[in-house]
Parts: C-alpha cells; sequence; structure tokens
C-alpha cells in the first residue's frame, strides 16, 4: 500500500479543497487517479466475487479499492473516470509459455516434418538484433491487444535453440518489449548441446559463423540477467532456462558427469539472481530424471508441456512445490496429456501457456482457456471436468501464483498492481449479459477486449494502443520476417505443402 499512500500524499491541495466543500460531519472523498465504474467486475480475489455496477479505484500503480460504483464514487474523487458500462472488468491475463522469435516464424513450416531445423536456420543463423527486437514489438503488441499483461517466454524455441552467442541480441528484445509496457519474462540459457554451439553473425548482406560453447552461453546469459532483471520499472525480469534432459539418452560416465555439471551451472545461476528457473518440453520419465539425477526441481521451477506423466512424478511435483505451465493447444500436448486435473488435486500449481505463436496457435488466452476445458473434458468424457471458475484462475490468480507473485498480480484487490482488462461484452456472441465467468471462458475473444491498463497506465484504450504505433510495429515485423526467412534460406516453406488440398492426411514430408 506505500505507492497507495504516496499517490494520496501528492494531492494535498486537491484534498483540502474537496474538504472545504463537504457536508459537515461527512469524510472528504479520496483523491484518486483512475475510477473505473459502472462494469461487471471479476474479482479473482479469495472470495471469488463477482460485482454487478462495481468499480475499480486506482492511486498510483495501485489498486486502492473494490466494490460497488455508487460506495466508490462517493469514497474518491478521481482525476480520470473510465466508463465500464456493458464492459467486464477483470485481472489481466497470463500466458505461462511462449516463445520468442515464434511472431516472425509464424507458421512457417507448420506442415513440415522440418519444423525443429526451420526454427534452428531461423533463429542460430538467420535473425539479427532488428529481428528480434521487431518480435518482442509484434509479441506485445498482440499480447496487449488481447489483455495478456504477464508472460512467460523462453528466448527462442525449436529444439531448444536461443540466441545467447552475444548480449546484444537480448538487448535489442528486450529493448522493445519495454517499450510496449506489459510485464515479460524472458527466459536466457544454454541452448541444447553438443557444444560449441553454431551461430551466424550477420553485417548486412555479409555473415561469417561462429562456435559458442557452453561457458560463454552461459556467460552471456548472466550478462542480460544482470542489465535487465527488474529493469522497466520492474516489468521486465529474467529467467535461467536449460533444456529438459530426458533418461532415453542413456548418458553415463563423462558425460553424465558434463550435463550434471551443466545443470547444476544453469540452477546455480537462477538461484543467485533469485530469478525463475524454466525447462520446455517435459514428459514421462523427464521430470523423475530432473530430480532424481540433475536436482533441478523446486518452488521457483516451472516445467513446461509436463505430459504423460507417472504418478510418481505427479507426486514429485506437488511435493516439491514445481509448477507447470499447461499448453492445451500446443503440438506437445497431441502426443500425450498434460494430467492438470491430477496435479491439481495433488497439490500443484499449474498454470495455462499458449506455446506461442508457432507453428499454429495465437497468443490469445481466451481460446486457450475454452481449449483447456474441451481437452480434459474429452478425455474424461466428462462435461464437469474442469469448470471455467477453475480455467479463469489458471489463466489468472494461479498463473501470478506460479511466478511468485500472487500478492502482487492475479486478482483486483486494494494494494495490487493495477493490472486490470476491460472486455466489452455488448456484442452478438457475448449477449445477453449475465454469467460473466462463462461469457469469459467459453465465448470471449481476444478482440473483445477494449481497455488494459498495467502498472495503472492506460495502455490501450478503446482498441487504439497508446504506446507504440501499430503500423511502424506490423510494418518493422514484415520487413524482418522477410529478411530472415531470406538468410535462412526458408523461401519453400511459405507455399503450401503437398497434399494440402483435398486429402485427409498430409504425406510425410522430412528433408532429404
Amino acid at each position: 500500500m506505500d505507492d497507495v499512500r504516496r499517490s494520496i500524499r501528492a494531492f494535498p491541495l486537491a484534498a483540502a479543497l474537496l474538504a472545504l466543500h463537504a457536508p459537515a460531519g461527512a469524510a472528504a472523498p479520496e483523491p484518486a487517479d483512475i475510477l473505473i465504474a459502472d462494469g461487471t467486475v471479476i474479482t479473482m480475489d479469495p472470495a471469488r466475487r463477482v460485482i454487478e455496477d462495481g468499480a475499480v479505484a486506482i492511486v498510483g500503480n495501485r489498486i486502492a479499492a473494490v466494490g460497488t460504483t455508487a460506495e466508490l464514487k462517493a469514497r474518491f474523487h478521481p482525476r480520470e473516470v473510465i466508463d465500464a458500462r456493458r464492459k467486464i472488468v477483470m485481472p489481466g491475463l497470463i500466458d505461462g509459455h511462449g516463445h520468442a522469435g515464434h511472431e516472425l516464424l509464424k507458421s512457417l513450416g507448420a506442415d513440415s516434418d522440418d519444423w525443429n531445423d526451420i526454427a534452428e536456420r531461423m533463429y542460430a543463423h538467420g535473425s539479427t538484433p532488428d529481428f528480434w527486437r521487431a518480435d518482442a514489438m509484434l509479441a506485445g503488441l498482440e499480447r496487449l491487444k488481447f489483455g495478456v499483461t504477464t508472460s512467460v517466454n523462453f528466448f527462442g524455441g525449436g529444439a531448444d535453440v536461443y540466441r545467447v552467442d552475444d548480449p546484444k541480441y537480448g538487448d535489442a528484445y528486450l529493448d522493445g518489449v519495454k517499450d510496449i509496457g506489459v510485464r515479460w519474462f524472458l527466459g536466457v540459457g544454454p541452448r541444447r548441446g553438443p557444444y560449441p554451439s553454431s551461430f551466424t553473425e550477420w553485417n548486412g548482406t555479409a555473415h561469417h559463423d561462429v562456435a559458442v560453447p557452453f561457458d560463454k552461453q552461459m556467460a552471456v546469459s548472466e550478462t542480460l540477467i544482470r542489465k535487465w532483471n527488474g529493469a522497466a520499472d520492474g516489468r521486465v525480469k529474467m529467467a535461467v532456462v536449460f533444456p529438459t534432459i530426458s533418461p532415453d539418452q542413456k548418458l553415463e560416465g563423462a558425460a553424465l558427469d558434463e550435463v550434471k555439471r551443466e545443470a547444476h551451472a544453469a540452477r546455480d545461476l537462477s538461484k543467485r539472481y533469485h530469478v525463475l528457473f524454466l525447462q520446455d518440453g517435459h514428459t514421462r520419465g523427464t521430470v523423475k530424471y530432473a530430480n532424481d539425477v540433475l536436482g533441478l526441481l523446486g518452488p521457483d521451477a516451472i516445467f513446461s508441456h509436463a505430459t504423460s506423466l507417472t504418478d510418481e512424478e505427479i507426486r514429485l511435483i506437488a511435493s516439491t512445490g514445481t509448477r507447470i505451465s499447461h499448453n492445451p493447444s500446443a503440438v506437445f500436448s497431441m502426443y500425450g496429456r498434460n494430467p492438470t486435473t491430477e496435479l491439481i488435486d495433488a497439490g500443484a500449481v499449474v498454470m495455462l501457456g499458449s506455446d506461442g505463436v508457432a507453428p499454429d496457435r495465437s497468443f490469445d488466452m481466451f481460446r486457450h482457456m475454452f481449449q483447456a476445458t474441451r481437452y480434459h473434458r474429452f478425455y474424461f468424457h466428462d462435461a464437469k471436468v474442469l469448470p471455467a471458475g477453475k480455467v479463469l484462475e489458471m489463466a489468472t490468480i494461479d498463473a501470478a501464483k506460479a511466478l511468485g507473485l500472487e500478492k502482487e498480480i492475479g486478482s483486483l484487490e486494494p494494494g495490487k498492481k493495477a493490472d486490470v482488462i476491460l472486455v466489452d461484452w455488448f456484442k452478438p456472441h457475448l449477449t445477453p449479459m449475465n454469467m460473466p465467468v462463462y461469457r469469459i471462458v467459453y465465448y470471449a475473444n481476444g478482440e473483445d477486449v477494449s481497455t488494459v491498463l498495467v502498472d495503472g497506465r492506460v495502455l490501450m484504450r478503446d482498441r487504439k494502443v497508446l504506446t507504440v504505433d501499430e503500423d511502424k510495429v506490423l510494418t518493422a515485423a514484415q520487413r524482418e520476417s522477410d529478411l530472415a526467412i531470406h538468410r535462412a534460406g526458408l523461401e519453400k516453406y511459405t507455399e503450401m505443402p503437398e497434399g494440402f488440398w483435398g486429402k485427409t492426411r498430409l504425406p510425410d514430408q522430412k528433408a532429404k
């Protein structure tokens, strides 16, 4: 509440004038920066209150009060009133898992068996600092317009291809992120071995390859963490990534000792700087291996996908407090099921992620909430599994807990950061305006988000983004994607593959 009190002290003259005009015996209205009024407020507070004709008062970057419009209009004298009539007012959504670079890769090679190779060529050999900045701004813009105010991102993707040969790539990416104004976790760390890893440096049309050992990749990652963690008034946070190791690799002897050294170095880096530790692509056997052999689990660790887990692994996750990002729309979820309900029932914290956006999905968390309900109900053949309320928790307050930020974001409560979105539900697919939580999870989409605030700052008003020029962001993204595709020699993957039309299954197309 310190931010609230500081902002109130910033209005002494206004408070004095109001006190002079207040009725005898009545308390003078408190100053506020913003009052969001006359909306339907889904608080996600401990009581999970839904307030008809509700309001949210904001002072500085914090929520000062949540209640009915009548209560808060009587209590506060705001500098600005945001009209929330016919709007749902709710916490900003949280995306627990995504990938930098995917915006400019998008559906490239979506129907090809070469997808991991395509990501390798694009990220390690076709990208430049301008590529990463354009990708960051496009990703931030898309998330902002979809009401996603916080997200977790790996600095690359495919088969664990992270651009950590030089800090300039991460610098460019994070510089783009801060311009948008949303909250952002970026995970940096060594790409999958063997080492040294090959990267390509570009200077105009000239280029040369560089071989980068594990320790240099770790040094670059640490440089980025030291520079950026807590930047942009705390909106930018860093994390450490390390590739998921499968017991099927049957490592032993010197090879096993080296992987242990590398894993411990990455885990120690996360603990030394008190940042999250991330791993992508967990599945049956890898969680137990990460615990028993590598010692990686803990409440500051987030494991993505986590499909086809054994009962023992479910118990391990719950007992160690390890967090899980479930990505129901991901390709990974076609090959195995994340046991979301079993994990939650065991006491684990599970949040939702987009795994966006390549090769075939968006950052629209409304879509992923809906997908989560269908995914698990189909598995159990039970329409009562994962109620809408639980799914919304997984994209708000549960996700905030997974990030260690449940005291700051994830719900609309006094003292928390003012990360608020307004959803226009006076629309054919959302009307009649009743049962708002059901409408949000089952019917809404990202285009229904009208206004977004982060840290008490209005970033988008009535679908108009206020922080950046959308046309310039889109133009830069198109240019940098075209250039990277050309540099990486990926033009053929923009074409429709054989069997695209008129067939029930695409043929296998692994390049020779």
